[in-house]
């Protein structure tokens, strides 16, 4: 049962903890504290010696990642980590933690991260928990707001006073800690699995459509391009520019005030390809900049694709709902309405994106970027107008059905980290009885 402790410590950062519990500096736990790991450039490193661990390979659950880089032992010889000790990064991945055991083989480890060799090695797998709590959270983003450069320092952790409890409490923690996040990890883990099915689906169920419609019955022929494959035997093959007209837009120049100040007409860039349909800008341009820098004043239902762009960006396309323009980083097509669905546009756009990234990837050299021509020359499969209506509509159903299903699968996921959180941090604030609830 947790109790209030003294008034004066009230104010401390974990709150109330039981009675029995001491408030302590970190640094009085440790033998030796806050241990800076040493700077060695990337070209000491070497295929094998000893483990030299960064910020970068640990991760958020406080394992290695596979892949790591060593150096020889001479260079680290005085930072060689032994058995239970904690490390924690006071640097990029902040407050990220880790405990050293000797299964993971012999490590140094680099300057960003600081060591505390603990005088009880048992404590370690406790602290690790106390780390990944809500409150210490809390008091991190604090401690970094007023470093003003987001760093806190290995001082900064050794005058943490932390909430310990009698050790035969910390390991009872820790263990109830073990086994309920690794079964919370375990359910987010088969949650996860689920979305990745779901996606899955999604995209076949999309592609197939696109390119077989929804007759299982239907005769089939070679439509001679690889990336369709066969396509209904009364279905058409056009070249998107012979059913649409292909463009793209600019950017008005930032400083000339003319352009922008009291600007209305949504001006759009490629991050809005990252969505479905767009109905909406945050930015926009005057009258001028329409007239005098050549931006295409675009209608509903014409669909836009990125044609530059990081990650992921570069040959997504979205349909266009509001009237707009656009930079130079999108390509605008317009279908005609009577013989080309915007929506089928866009959704075979979405089938042809691993064949828009191999032709802008200019096969395996450095290009990088799609262009008007690429867009307008990509062949796509143009089925009567009826039959795009109906396919689009069966799409819009299917992936709303799976849709709904990824976000309940996403809610539950949510839910499951939050009881997570509220687990670590109830047990190591001593709010959890740890004995009744295992």
């Amino acid at each position: 049962m947790s109790r209030r402790i003294p008034s004066t410590l009230r104010e401390w950062w974990f709150g109330a903890v039981p009675e029995d519990w001491r408030a302590v500096p970190l640094k009085h736990l440790c033998d030796r504290s806050s241990l800076y790991g040493a700077n060695i450039p990337a070209e000491m490193y070497e295929s094998d010696g000893v483990r030299f661990l960064r910020t970068t390979d640990i991760g958020e659950d406080g394992t290695l990642g596979a892949d790591g880089v060593f150096v020889p032992r001479e260079l680290v010889a005085e930072s060689i980590l032994a058995e239970g000790d904690f490390l924690i990064s006071r640097s990029g991945t902040v407050g990220r933690g880790f405990v050293y055991r000797e299964t993971d083989g012999p490590c140094s480890y680099a300057g960003y991260l600081v060591r505390y060799v603990l005088n009880d090695k048992r404590s370690a797998s406790w602290l690790f928990y106390v780390t990944k709590s809500a409150p210490f959270a809390v008091w991190l983003g604090a401690s970094a707001i007023e470093a003003t450069i987001g760093n806190v320092n290995g001082e900064k952790y050794a005058n943490l006073v932390l909430p310990v409890p009698p050790f035969e409490f910390q390991r009872a923690i820790s263990d109830f800690l073990d086994r309920e996040t690794a079964r919370l990890d375990a359910l987010v883990t088969a949650k996860q699995r689920v979305l990745g099915l779901l996606a899955e689906k999604r995209k076949a169920l999309i592609a197939a459509a696109v390119t077989r419609g929804l007759d299982p019955q239907v005769k089939l022929r070679e439509s001679g391009v690889p990336w369709l494959g066969e396509i209904p035997g009364h279905w058409e093959l056009w070249k998107v520019g012979h059913l649409a007209k292909v463009g793209n837009g600019s950017t008005p120049e930032r400083d000339k005030v003319a352009y922008w100040s009291g600007g209305s007409f949504p001006w759009l860039n490629s991050s809005v390809v990252n969505q479905e349909e767009v109905t909406s800008s945050d930015q926009f341009v005057t009258d001028a900049a329409l007239r005098q820098c050549h931006l295409p004043r675009l209608r509903p239902g014409t669909v836009l694709v990125a044609i530059t762009g990081q990650g992921k960006t570069r040959g997504q396309a979205v349909v266009l709902s509001i009237e707009a323009t656009i930079n130079q980083h999108i390509a605008f097509v317009a279908p005609d309405p009577p013989l080309l669905d915007a929506w089928f546009l866009r959704w075979t756009f979405y089938r042809a994106y691993d064949y828009l990234r191999s032709i802008s990837d200019d096969a395996g050299g450095t290009k990088g970027a799609l262009t008007c021509e690429d867009v307008a020359g990509l062949n796509i499969p143009l089925p009567p107008p009826d039959e795009q209506r109906t396919i689009v509509a069966h799409i819009a159903r299917e992936t709303a059905k799976l849709d709904a299903v990824r976000a309940a699968t996403e809610r539950t996921i949510t839910l499951l980290k939050e009881r997570r959180s509220a687990l670590i941090a109830a047990a190591v604030t001593g709010q959890l009885d740890v004995g009744a609830a295992a």
